[in-house]
């Protein structure tokens, strides 16, 4: 990868990368130096990095690199531990995008990570798969776990509106 092509990338992904981060972690300083981590290891790599594959490597890097912090933080949620019989929504709220924002973030970090993949950035199956380094049958079932749960959770359209 060239040094043009490079900068290529950071004004076409960065805004993707650091909004996915954000919305995983929910600290602006924190995910501005998680995307700056990234592009200073496509920036080491870039000559082992093709412009084609650079996307991919981009958000792979940040979501590895969030995990990483997570742990070094402490605060990564075991799905084992997270109950989904907890009682639905108490607050009233005026906006469906609030509902789904707090929906997402009762999530356990993997299957929100997977579902922010497909559902917002696009990703396939298998890109998923190569970025978290989970199978991709695995990913299929974070994804289903989660849009089971945040079904329950919004409950009946009629229930929200």
């Amino acid at each position: 990868m060239t040094s043009q092509e490079y900068n290529i990338c950071v004004k076409i992904f960065s805004d993707n990368v650091y909004r996915f981060i954000l919305k995983n972690i929910k600290r602006q300083d924190a995910a501005q130096d998680i995307v700056q981590d990234s592009y200073e290891k496509l920036w080491i790599n870039c000559n082992s990095v093709s412009f084609e594959k650079a996307k991919q490597y981009l958000f792979a890097t940040a979501y590895h690199t969030m995990i990483d912090a997570l742990r070094r933080e402490k605060k990564m949620v075991s799905s084992e531990n997270k109950k989904y019989d907890e009682p639905m929504h108490t607050k009233h709220f005026d906006d469906l995008h609030e509902i789904m924002r707090n929906a997402i973030d009762k999530l356990p970090e993997a299957q929100r990570s997977v579902v922010m993949l497909r559902d917002y950035e696009g990703y396939s199956y298998k890109e998923i798969s190569d970025i978290t380094k989970l199978s991709e049958e695995q990913v299929k079932v974070y994804i289903y776990r989660a849009r089971l749960f945040l079904k329950q959770y919004i409950g009946k359209p009629e229930n929200v509106i």
